[in-house]
């Protein structure tokens, strides 16, 4: 039996613009978890540590990122792993590829032997003798490829008992994918004749099967976007021969530490802002992710500001999003009759609303609801603040 580890967009390098002072400390755990895919692939004792494209960003990187991934890959060397990579749509191998101007093979111990390969335009598979298994992949000099990588794909003739490919690319959805620049099909898949297609660029995991292919995308170890709750995974795969039939087996293992959390809170319970606060301040975990919705009915008096709240809290999590989405009463006291401006204006108001929540018209509804208590107030003679 041989046992894979199959990662992909690890995006070393990534700006997080949106992450203002913490975009440092997110860059380091995306190296953190591409740290502990080979912690994994090294105590699991793997025979291939696979790379399905964007291990790095941009092509725009310091030379001291290379060197650290050139040493996460001599680890493996040291181990007697192999592992091979390929160029995504990030780390394009193009004119100013990184992949061109740093010998990554060389710089991981590797130079000249089949211990770590970098596929490429004039280097499309690579037979690993050792493991009686061939690894395929097309990549392209140019972000948008020119045609399917699956294209004229068929590893019938290579005679290594196992075959496996790599891609980075989209399986084609119909009116999602037409504008991605790399696409291929399930039916292309099936017809690959591969035992196992290792996928990059989807930053959730997922796997399937295609005629006999299985294939999988790991997603990112490390969301690479806070908003990403099926990244933080890699595939730890295996090929065995039982009686004469394949069986490939696929099974997810965490390496990220990013922890996504939903919270619903019902704003009838809360008394007023600082309390919130200190709620969700119980909760505080520096790997957490807390989306928090308020719900329900609230009170008049509660006054809630999401951007106060979350800026209280900024420190205390890597990221709080706070949304308000509870409405006020729609009524309160006994009705006025219905002959009456104050009556004749509740009912059509509440009829409305009713409406509104039927057609699911969040936002409608929300501002009819502040419409109807500012217009009981003033249709019945209290002075109103505005």
């Amino acid at each position: 039996m041989l046992r894979l580890l199959h990662t992909a967009d690890v995006h070393l390098g990534a700006r997080h613009a949106d992450l203002g002072d913490q975009a440092t400390a997110q860059r380091e755990r995306q190296f953190a978890a591409f740290r502990a895919s080979v912690d994994l692939a090294i105590a699991e004792k793997v025979d291939l540590f696979l790379v399905a494209g964007d291990l790095f960003d941009s092509n725009v990187q310091p030379r001291r990122s290379v060197e650290r991934v050139a040493a996460e890959l001599a680890r493996l060397v040291d181990a007697r792993i192999r592992s091979v990579l390929i160029p995504g749509t990030h780390d394009v191998y193009d004119r100013a590829s990184l992949y061109r101007s740093n010998d990554i093979p060389a710089m991981s111990g590797a130079a000249g032997r089949d211990f770590v390969t970098v596929l490429t335009p004039e280097r499309r598979s690579v037979r690993l003798q050792p493991l009686d298994l061939t690894v395929h992949s097309q990549v392209f000099a140019t972000k948008r490829a020119p045609h399917s990588p699956l294209v004229a794909f068929d590893p019938r003739e290579d005679p290594s008992t196992w075959q496996v490919g790599l891609i980075h690319g989209s399986i084609s959805i119909p009116g999602q994918t037409e504008h991605d620049e790399v696409v291929i099909t399930t039916e292309e898949i099936a017809a690959s004749n591969l035992d196992y297609l290792a996928l990059g660029h989807w930053h959730s995991s997922s796997r399937g099967k295609a005629g006999r292919t299985v294939y999988a995308y790991s997603g990112a170890p490390e969301p690479v976007a806070l908003d990403q709750d099926r990244a933080g995974n890699v595939i730890l795969v295996g090929l065995d021969l039982k009686d004469g039939k394949r069986e490939v087996t696929i099974e997810e293992r965490k390496v990220g530490r990013t922890v996504f959390e939903k919270l619903e809170i019902d704003a009838a319970g809360l008394a007023s802002q600082p309390a919130l606060i200190d709620q969700l301040a119980t909760r505080a975990d520096e790997d957490l992710v807390l989306d928090v919705r308020l719900i329900g009915v609230r009170p008049d008096v509660l006054d809630i500001r999401e951007e106060e709240v979350e800026a209280a809290l900024a420190t205390r999590f890597l990221k709080i999003r706070v949304r308000d989405r509870s409405v006020p009463p729609l009524s309160e006291g006994p009705l006025p009759p219905e002959d009456t401006i104050l009556g004749a204006f509740v009912r059509d108001v509440e009829a409305g609303i009713a409406e509104l929540e039927a057609a699911d018209d969040v936002a409608g509804a929300r501002e009819a609801r502040d419409v109807l208590r500012l217009g009981r107030l003033l249709l019945s003679g209290e002075e109103v603040t505005l």
